[in-house]
């Protein structure tokens, strides 16, 4: 789990005071982030550039956002809500896809339920260890290494063949919730897999101001990773991952 101290000195937040003509209206422990998170993007959005050249100028990009908002203490987000630091609330990412996968079903719903096996196509995911029957923890990292969050998994619906459900503890770092109902196709010679996967920000202050910023790269990495299993399944069969 990623943890990041700040030690910064007292210091009044007027939102009134002024930086060379701008309003100030980041406090010092997000400018102090934004410098710290800012840097490390875009110096790894350059150096990366020719090799994933969207992904990075995205990373870049943001990377310079974060050092401009850091140096300045203006941030024209926060400007354009008409609303002050930490308490600006970024938007949730939900996921939604169906996919049809040309596997028997109970064969693919024996690999989900397994929440271990997520990582092999979901290239979001860090790793996730099984505690017990019902709970794992999970790690996630923020595009670009900016930092792994973790957290612990509940299951909450368990209907063998047909649906599995999970939802992060109460408290969590990452509010997070899935649901993966598996059908028959026609003819039943495959499955028919509908997917919801549900993120809400972190709640903590430096890692969630990262994750602000970035939301549409990390949505898009998710949509991706879904998107994934079909090829993954039909590929690797099922066979080698749904053993305990």
């Amino acid at each position: 789990m990623a943890t990041i101290n700040l030690q910064t000195e007292k210091s009044g937040f007027n939102s009134s005071s002024q930086t060379n003509n701008l309003p100030v209206n980041v406090n010092w422990p997000e400018r102090m982030a934004s410098i710290t998170v800012g840097v490390r993007l875009l110096s790894g959005g350059i150096r990366k550039l020719t090799s994933h050249p969207i992904r990075n100028l995205i990373l870049t990009l943001a990377g310079g956002y974060l050092l401009y908002r850091g140096l300045t203490g203006n941030c024209p987000l926060y400007s354009r809500l008409n609303r002050r630091g930490i308490k600006n609330t970024p938007s949730n990412i939900n996921i939604r896809k169906m996919l049809i996968v040309d596997k028997p079903r109970r064969s693919v719903y024996a690999f989900w339920r397994q929440l271990k096996n997520l990582p092999l196509f979901m290239t979001h995911l860090s790793k996730i260890k099984e505690i017990d029957e019902k709970r794992s923890h999970w790690e996630i990292k923020i595009p670009g290494n900016v930092a792994k969050i973790g957290w612990d998994v509940d299951i909450i619906t368990d209907e063998p063949g047909h649906e599995v459900a999970w939802r992060s503890v109460p408290d969590s770092l990452v509010d997070t919730t899935g649901k993966v109902e598996f059908s028959d196709t026609p003819g039943n010679d495959g499955t028919i897999i509908e997917v919801t996967i549900s993120y809400k920000p972190p709640k903590n202050n430096v890692v969630s101001m990262a994750a602000k910023l970035l939301s549409p790269v990390f949505e898009k990495l998710v949509k991706d990773d879904v998107a994934r299993f079909k090829e993954y399944a039909e590929s690797n069969m099922l066979t080698h991952t749904t053993s305990k």
